[in-house]
């Protein structure tokens, strides 16, 4: 049976005007995001993966420019609504978590009125109605004693619980689509599986399809479907869960399942990509990462490759995958980490 697609985007390109010139952030971004999965995008600083969201909420700073693309959810491109269409959607239909919560939460409202503020205001409740649903989302996102706490403010809670409450925030209109920028990072490692144990709790109870982005590829392999692979402002590969951490096919990608730490390695020196990701100023011309990539060839120079299709659900952006290429294996440092990645 066939998998419902709820967003489509499409040859997204984004760039910010800056004192240096032009950054081109995206370069033809294009991804689905079905019904009920969750996607996580991952790659070093600077690729892309945060503005991709952005760009989806349209929520990008006055600097940027989205050249062309389409994001098309249920059949309407985003890119071309009006703002106040766009006010009706973000956190009705799609919400997101910011990396921060206290960037994310306002010091001066306390943390029951912040969660009842989108609730009034797109579902048109009553105060009370609004509340008894802060409180049950409160219960749900697993902030103790919440009636209690309802009128306490952010500073009174801690980074945890503070992430909660954004999670609570952006779910109270039960969402169909979640973006969590980096919702984990500043969150010690314990901490961090809660949040991640709470997304997968309340996914499950309410259907809701999530964009993950993170830099972090264990935590990809606790909560994805499907991993899409950025670097230099493209996707270079994307496939399931099991076909990137198991299979992987781009360079790229190699390299930072490589760079992992796992628990198995005592006493060997951490493997890091050589080199340094491209000036988006000026993007080289062909494969961006052929500048740091062993197995680069005189075409990766020259042109950039196409997604070359690995199975029905697998692609890689790599001319390794050309028939006329010569073959290339995984480093085996890989095959060594394979038992602890999924």
């Amino acid at each position: 049976m066939a998998v419902a697609t709820i967003l489509n985007v499409r040859d997204l390109h984004v760039s910010f005007d800056t004192f240096a010139g032009k950054v081109r952030a995206l370069r033809g971004v294009a991804f689905d995001l079905h019904k009920g999965e969750t996607l996580a995008i991952v790659g070093e600083s600077g690729s892309g993966k945060s503005v991709t969201g952005r760009s989806i909420m349209r929520l990008l700073a006055p600097t940027a420019n989205i050249e062309r693309g389409s994001v098309l959810f249920k059949g309407a491109d985003l890119l071309k609504s009006g703002e106040k269409r766009m006010q009706a959607i973000r956190g009705r239909e799609i919400s997101m978590i910011f990396q921060d919560p206290m960037t994310s939460l306002d010091p001066t409202m306390t943390i029951g009125n912040q969660i009842m503020e989108s609730y009034r205001k797109h579902m048109r409740a009553s105060k009370g109605a609004a509340r008894a649903r802060a409180l049950e989302l409160l219960d749900i996102v697993g902030i103790p004693d919440a009636k209690r706490r309802f009128s306490h403010y952010p500073h009174q809670f801690s980074g945890g619980q503070r992430q909660r409450i954004v999670i609570a925030i952006a779910l109270i209109c039960d969402p169909e689509i979640l973006i969590a920028d980096e919702p984990t990072t500043a969150l010690d490692v314990t901490i961090q599986a809660q949040i991640l144990n709470l997304m997968k709790d309340i996914q499950k109870k309410v259907s809701t399809s999530i964009i993950f982005v993170t830099h972090d590829l264990g935590v990809v392999a606790n909560v994805a479907d499907r991993v899409a692979v950025m670097y230099a402002g493209r996707i270079v590969e994307v496939g399931r869960t099991d076909e990137i951490f198991y299979s992987p096919r781009h360079p790229y990608t190699w390299g930072l399942l490589c760079s992992m730490p796992t628990l198995y390695e005592t006493g060997e020196r951490l493997y890091a990509i050589p080199g340094t990701p491209p000036n988006m100023l000026h993007p080289p011309a062909g494969d961006a990462f052929h500048l740091r990539n062993p197995y680069a060839m005189g075409i990766d120079a020259k042109e950039a490759p196409p997604l070359f299709q690995i199975s029905e659900t697998h692609y890689a952006a790599t001319w390794l995958l050309d028939p006329r290429s010569p073959a290339a294996e995984p480093p085996e440092v890989i095959q060594k980490k394979r038992r602890s990645l999924c």
